[in-house]
């Protein structure tokens, strides 16, 4: 079957340059012209220039999905009237597998309504054929088939094809491509598309605007590349024409400068201390409740709702020595929450307890479930260095071997990747005198170069992970090892496996080599975590089209595609992307795509020393990831909706979220401060004692004392081991993360910074004040942080937050809730107030107003959200009207 690319949400369908005569001899198609939409959230080509047939697979067939149960519609959309008198439908039934509809029927736009066309001829539903249907001439702009459907897919239909009544020819159909990103000197890859029901004669790419030349490879071609002379904001236009008619779509390119040279150095988590109001309630919580419970749960054996936990290594241990054994429980993937879990309680036995009763048990509980689980998954290892339960415990008869085209949803590098990595903060908690996690992943990760790689397997993953732990791991190596070791073989081997991507789908990233995605799309915990390797790479290697293509994609992802909260994937096309600006407030939002998206801003920020990255991490930290969990840690949410009315609850059917939220939380110390040359990057706010490695030759104790984010007082206590001259970049927060939202105050820039008590000098460098000097143990820097309330306004291309506003104090969103007040009524144009409630969902600074019928109107923060309902054992169904928003209706007045 040919691969066919998802075309999500009312998407026009594009097929590169497409012309074909439809059945009769010189009948126009134009359906070549219109733009399809309907009752789905995919659209596969309905008219792609290929009529399938049943033909021992001779021709695709193609899945046309619908977001809802029922009768289902699709609609073809021109930009100016047609003449139509004539149809012709072809349907598929996947071999009985999904019915053809009872019957369909046709409907056009009259210029006020959608009404039935007339005198019929014709409406068979025949299977693997085309279906004709004639009817009186119609002139419109809309022509819809209403489907009833006997499935909750329109899938069965493939092929829609609209004769043209004779008449003049129409104006082809152009599109120049996804506005993009491109470093200076480096490429940007054209691939126009172009429709048209008639022979395309004239193709040309030309500059209609920008400060420097541009050199087109093939400008007479939909296909090529560009290089800019010149940094700026360019416009490149893409013409087609046939005959008279002729038509032209515009590209914006926005020519940027590559980044530094040289990375920032990660500070890997070790052993810290936390004290602050907000994560130090936080962080127990995840060690005395949820961490113990995920530990219970890969434990139990009994479990009907996302199984699958240590029982699996403990039988794939048995199989590899040829004991009698069970069969693999639960998801392909499932080995990946035992992973994430033992990471999770490495970073957890970090924190120092204070003295706390509950937590210290809790890290007993953790140490001897370390000692007692690692064995059982090393002894689950092949021999060779391999690791994965499923394929150990697998059909024989169905999953063949390793690394196949076929097995690319097997998740092989999914769980992979988060064993390598669990191996790295098992390195770090046990100052590397217990490497047997870390000897166990080097192995693996051999495993797959001696496998993978340029003259063996040119594989990829269907779930990028192991792309972001190789790197990640590779560094690691080289910082314990040195250059010398295997770490750079570990880095090499990412790159191929993402050189490999291509000719797949857009679900996975793998629709066009990655070098050439410049959107946002597809599954957003692969699409991130696609991304966050990528963004490794090009810091690696100096790539400049990884360079272009990351920046493409972050470009597009934080200002098309993303929530105020910083969380991202509008669930439309099986959670992830969908459309530009489409963020309905039932947000997907899925709590392992926020993890990812920390994991990519932060490798942005390491190698484009730029604050606004940390900025975006920070937000997407407080927003979209603290309220995964409830704040006594005993319950989760595997989504994360703007507007919800469901709890959170204990466990889910996919618990790929369950470790991951407490493995990315509890790694404080690397998104608190990164390293560079001969200078300290403080990048968060969080009262706390860490050690930082090897700054200008020596060790740094920093200790924060603030109540951040409740406050915007930091004291930030530099104590090198030895006096030396470095520089310390302070983050200056910037709340104008994306061009999405606009907020009322502005607040960026520092009230105040000092040094030991004095005003001192400091420069402002890429959103960082940076203070210079000889500093000496007892040192301390004061900065005051402005911190107001602020209301928001989102971009009026977001439909559903039109008429609304949005609260905002410091880096966290907030919430009415119904638990308070009546959430449908309008804010007024009152004042707003802040109130510290040390009472209310563990102590929160609230934001208090007035309805603009005069009643009181309180605001909660987004973390703290639905705290106050029951948890459930399992997801429960939403609510008809939300408990919880983020989005407030506003006084008609405003």
């Amino acid at each position: 079957m040919k691969k066919s690319i998802c075309l999500l949400g009312l998407l026009m369908i594009l097929v590169s340059v497409c012309f074909a005569q439809p059945e009769g001899k010189g009948r126009r198609n134009l359906a070549m012209i219109a733009r399809v939409t309907g009752s789905g959230n995919e659209f596969l080509h309905l008219y792609d220039g290929v009529l399938p047939e049943n033909k021992a697979g001779a021709a695709p067939v193609k899945r046309n999905r619908s977001s809802r149960p029922g009768p289902q519609w699709v609609q073809y959309e021109w930009k100016q009237p047609v003449a139509v008198k004539e149809i012709a439908l072809y349907w598929h039934d996947f071999n009985g597998s999904e019915p053809l509809p009872a019957a369909y029927h046709i409907q056009y736009w009259n210029g006020n309504a959608f009404v039935p066309v007339t005198n019929v001829a014709g409406s068979a539903l025949h299977n693997d054929e085309l279906n004709h249907s004639s009817f009186d001439e119609i002139k419109t702009t809309r022509l819809r088939l209403e489907i009833d459907a006997a499935y909750w897919q329109v899938a069965p239909l493939q092929e829609w094809i609209v004769y043209q009544t004779e008449g003049t020819a129409y104006p082809p159909v152009v599109e120049a491509g996804i506005d993009r990103d491109v470093m200076l000197n480096g490429k940007t890859y054209l691939a126009g598309a172009i429709r048209s029901s008639t022979p395309v004669q004239r193709i040309a790419w030309t500059k209609t605007s920008g400060p420097g030349t541009v050199t087109f490879s093939n400008a007479g071609d939909k296909a090529g590349t560009a290089v800019f002379s010149a940094p700026g904001d360019y416009v490149l236009s893409l013409t087609a024409g046939s005959g008279n008619q002729q038509a032209t779509s515009a590209l914006k390119v926005k020519v940027v400068m590559p980044p530094p040279a040289r990375r920032l150095d990660v500070v890997y988590t070790r052993r810290y201390k936390v004290d602050n109001k907000l994560w130090s309630d936080r962080v127990r919580a995840m060690i005395v409740n949820w961490i113990p419970f995920c530990i219970d749960q890969c434990e139990r054996t009994d479990l009907t709702v996302g199984n699958g936990g240590l029982d699996n290594f403990i039988e794939a241990a048995k199989a590899l020595r040829g004991a009698p054994h069970g069969r693999h429980k639960g998801y392909v993937f499932s080995n990946a929450w035992v992973h994430q879990t033992v990471e999770a309680m490495c970073e957890a036995l970090m924190v120092d307890p204070q003295g706390d009763p509950e937590m210290i048990a809790a890290q007993q509980k953790m140490q001897q479930t370390l000692d007692r689980w690692i064995p059982i998954i090393l002894a689950a290892q092949e021999a060779d260095g391999y690791l994965q339960t499923a394929f150990t415990l697998r059909d024989t008869s169905v999953w063949h071997k390793r690394w196949s085209p076929e097995g690319r949803g097997n998740h092989e590098g999914y769980v992979a990747g988060y064993f390598i990595e669990s191996a790295i903060n098992h390195y770090t908690l046990t100052e590397g005198k217990d490497k047997r996690l870390y000897n166990a992943a080097k192995k693996l990760a051999d495993c797959w170069v001696a496998h993978i790689g340029p003259g063996k397997n040119a594989w990829y993953d269907g779930h990028q992970e192991m792309e972001q732990a190789l790197v990640r791991f590779g560094r690691f190596v080289n910082d314990m090892e040195g250059h010398q070791s295997h770490g750079d073989s570990y880095i090499r081997l990412a790159r191929f496996l993402l050189d490999n991507r291509n000719g797949g789908s857009s679900y996975d990233q793998s629709h066009v080599p990655v070098q050439q995605q410049y959107e946002a799309v597809g599954h957003a915990v692969r699409a991130t975590y696609n991304y966050s390797g990528m963004a490794d790479v090009a810091a690696e290697t100096g790539d400049v089209d990884y360079q272009s293509a990351v920046m493409s994609l972050w470009d597009n992802m934080v200002n098309r595609k993303y929530y105020i909260t910083g969380g991202i994937g509008s669930g439309e096309t099986s959670e992830g992307f969908g459309p530009d600006f489409s963020l309905g407030n039932n947000a997907y939002c899925e709590s392992c795509s926020s993890c990812g998206l920390i994991f990519f801003q932060y490798k942005m920020n390491l190698a484009y020393h730029d604050a606004r990255y940390a900025d975006l991490y920070e937000e997407t930290m407080y927003n979209a990831l603290l309220g995964s969990l409830s704040l006594d840690g005993n319950y989760f949410t595997y989504t994360n909706a703007l507007s919800t009315g469901q709890p959170r609850y204990a466990w889910h059917v996919c618990p790929c979220c369950v470790g991951n939220i407490p493995r990315t939380l509890l790694m404080l110390p690397t998104w608190m401060y990164v390293r560079g040359n001969r200078g300290l990057y403080v990048n968060l706010f969080v009262g706390s004692t860490i050690k930082v490695d090897n700054i200008a030759g020596t060790d740094v104790e920093m200790v924060q004392k603030t109540d951040y984010p409740w406050s915007g007082k930091v004291t930030i206590n530099v104590n090198p081991a030895q006096s030396k001259a470095f520089t310390v970049y302070v983050r200056v927060p910037n709340r104008t993360t994306s061009r999405l939202y606009t907020a009322v105050p502005q607040v960026q820039g520092l009230r105040s910074l000092s040094v030991n008590g004095k005003p001192v000098a400091w420069k402002m460098h890429q959103g960082y004040a940076a203070v210079t000097r000889v500093w000496r143990k007892g040192d301390h820097i004061d900065v005051e942080l402005p911190m107001e309330i602020q209301r928001v306004k989102a971009d009026e291309r977001i439909a559903a937050d039109k008429g609304m506003i949005a609260l905002r104090y410091g880096p966290l969103v907030y919430n009415v809730e119904a638990a308070d007040q009546d959430i449908t009524r309008r804010i007024s144009n009152g004042s707003l107030r802040l109130q510290w409630r040390p009472d209310l969902l563990h102590g929160v600074m609230v934001i208090s107003g007035t309805w603009a019928d005069g009643a009181p109107l309180l605001a909660v923060p987004n973390y703290s959200r639905m705290n106050r309902v029951p948890a459930t054992a399992e997801p429960a169904e939403e609510t008809r009207e939300p408990l919880s928003r983020i989005w407030i209706r506003t006084n008609v007045s405003e």
